[in-house]
């Protein structure tokens, strides 16, 4: 349903990513709010790892609940507090796209609302119904 594009003028994407992805007419949108790395009981754990999977995994019940899959994911919007913290993060996401990768995009922030929050994650996902 979704089609990479990766223009050979364009330099290869530096990680699990594509730059572009096309979706044909007619799909349904599904675009999330940014999660955060906290559960249910307001546990926020001290690693970005840890928080990334909590937003990943909120992400999933929300596609969930929309009828849909990280294999409809079609772009990512990530936010982080530090550099370091670029490939852990990168490890969680990797894990949870699906097999045509999204289009991806990560931003270091100087913080979120609050200070122990170390990442958040957004996506928007396509599906033909």
């Amino acid at each position: 349903m979704k089609t990479a594009i990766n223009p050979p003028s364009v330099r290869r994407p530096f990680g699990h990513y594509n730059h572009g992805l096309s979706v044909p007419a007619g799909a349904r949108l599904l675009v999330t709010s940014g999660q955060l790395g906290l559960t249910t009981e307001d546990v926020i754990p001290e690693s970005v790892e840890d928080q990334a999977v909590l937003c990943f995994e909120a992400i999933g019940a929300i596609l969930r609940d929309g009828g849909m899959s990280f294999e409809d994911v079609i772009r990512i919007s990530a936010f982080v507090t530090r550099r370091e913290d670029f490939a852990p993060y990168m490890a969680v996401r990797d894990r949870y796209t699906g097999l045509i990768k999204p289009v991806s995009t990560l931003i270091i922030v100087s913080g979120f609302t609050r200070p122990e929050f170390l990442v958040e994650v957004e996506v928007t996902a396509a599906k033909l119904d």
